[in-house]
């Protein structure tokens, strides 16, 4: 039950009105060691060593394009759009010739779009967003009636927070954001209508939920591990995407126009990035199966969650402080190198041998968007005193590239990707580490949707890609009993 304080302010839920979670516990994946299974049951944790692992030539043999790409690392065309274009490298018959790289929505560069925005002190991510899901940049009267539709669509249905997954056993609101979005499907008239009329009123609707429904499943684990009551936020009609993110996050505390700004800008850079990552892959492939828009962001917003995909974003923050703990002098380039050939060595860290936010799968000499996200993070440490480290940031840049060509004996150029500043960013802004990923997905909605809908209405078919099988003959069955 949802009570409303005297004197007005956010709704209120008590701890006991909050679903039980101890329950979870007992039927959560545990490990078998232990356990009494009898050593048979082994097979099923390790037989796939034997059968699942193919032999690396093979895919030489049958020209296998692994991951979907070009052995030389370029991406293997699987479609055609409209809608953006990510370029970091030309394609000559010398081979790859690495280029500047440039991300182009609808024909705009991003640069443009964004410093069209700041120039006019106005927010620039509905603007964008309109953009990539109309296909043509919006007059005033439009811009105003597409954030006036997304307003109108902000408060969630009746009934749905007594039931909406505030809290979950892993901690992760991305998994919380997918339950979320999979639950509104419920409360959907008719939720597999994929008419485009129903499918611009559903991106409308998650554009204007999402923020809400992520900072209420952060505030819910906060209260959890605090035994405090869970004050679920208001809706604030008016606000643009930036500015509802700070408000649900920072509503005690206030936020400067500026931060908002900031934010604003980062929404604008994750807002699309072409139909070849992962997660708009994901939605173009489910999307091409005719099913639910639910089902399709709901899957993109998994993807998203990998740490090879947006997960990076916190990945890079957390290496950046690793390396501000174990470095002494900050100004000592000799120093910085040693650490982060150790980190690529596998010897600190996180042990994975990855210097995250640096290198890209597109860009080769520049990722446009960490260039343009550098100038705006200066300013706002300026402010909040944060110079040093973004100056040690700098020196992983600059550092980076060359201890991993000798460390890894890499030839290719590597530039820095906007990862390396997203954390850092979100951080000086006040986001907790949780909401990075959720944020990127809040941003890249408009972008999930523009390519389901040219998925729907213009690619027609459904994706199916070929697997050869390379499985060895079983010979003849043999009977349970002679096995």
């Amino acid at each position: 039950m949802i009570r409303m304080p005297k004197g007005g302010g956010w709704p209120i839920l008590t701890p006991h009105e909050t679903p039980a979670f101890d329950h979870i516990a007992d039927a959560y994946p545990m490990p078998s060691v232990g356990l009494g299974l009898p050593p048979a049951s082994d097979g099923l944790y390790h037989g796939y060593e034997d059968v699942d692992v193919v032999p690396s030539e093979l895919y030489a043999k049958y020209d296998v394009k692994r991951g979907l790409r070009n052995a030389d690392g370029s991406g293997v065309l699987v479609g055609l759009t409209t809608i953006s274009n990510v370029h970091g490298y030309n394609k000559t018959e010398h081979g790859i010739e690495p280029d500047d790289g440039q991300l182009i929505y609808r024909g705009y560069g991003v640069d443009q779009l964004i410093s069209a925005a700041q120039a006019e002190d106005r927010f620039g991510y509905e603007e964008v967003a309109y953009l990539l899901i109309a296909g043509k940049l919006p007059t005033h009267e439009e811009l105003d009636d597409f954030r006036a539709r997304i307003d109108a669509r902000k408060q969630l249905p009746e009934g749905y927070l007594s039931i909406f997954p505030r809290a979950t056993y892993s901690h992760s609101i991305m998994n919380v954001l997918q339950r979320a979005t999979l639950l509104l499907y419920a409360f959907d008239p008719t939720p597999d209508d994929t008419s485009p009329t129903h499918e611009i009123d559903v991106a409308l609707s998650l554009l204007g939920r999402w923020p809400r429904t992520a900072a209420v499943a952060h505030a819910a684990h906060v209260a959890e591990q605090n035994d405090t009551k869970l004050m679920v936020p208001p809706v604030r009609e008016g606000y643009t995407m930036a500015e509802t993110v700070l408000d649900v996050l920072k509503s005690d505390e206030g936020f400067t126009h500026e931060e908002a700004m900031l934010l604003d800008v980062m929404l604008i850079l994750h807002a699309e990035h072409g139909g070849g990552n992962n997660s708009t892959f994901t939605t173009r492939v489910l999307s091409s199966s005719g099913t639910d828009a639910y089902s399709a962001y709901a899957a993109a917003i998994g993807s998203l969650k990998g740490p090879k995909h947006g997960g990076a974003n916190f990945k890079a923050g957390d290496m950046i402080e690793d390396v501000a703990a174990h470095v002494r002098n900050w100004d000592n380039e000799d120093e910085v190198a040693d650490y982060l050939a150790k980190i690529l060595r596998k010897e600190a860290f996180d042990k994975a041998g990855l210097l995250y936010g640096l290198g890209h799968a597109v860009y080769t000499k520049t990722d446009p968007r960490a260039e343009i996200i550098r100038e705006y993070a200066r300013k706002l440490a300026e402010q909040k005193g944060q110079v040093e480290k973004l100056d040690l940031i700098a020196s992983i840049e600059r550092l980076g590239p060359q201890v991993m060509r000798d460390v890894r004996g890499i030839t290719k150029p590597i530039s820095t990707n906007i990862d390396m500043y997203t954390g850092f960013v979100y951080s000086m802004l006040g986001i907790p580490q949780d909401l990075f990923t959720p944020i990127f997905a809040m941003a890249r909605l408009a972008g999930w949707t523009a390519h389901r809908m040219e998925e729907l209405y213009g690619a027609g078919r459904i994706i199916r890609p070929a697997y050869n099988s390379v499985m060895p003959h079983s010979g003849e069955y043999v009977p349970i009993d002679e096995r």
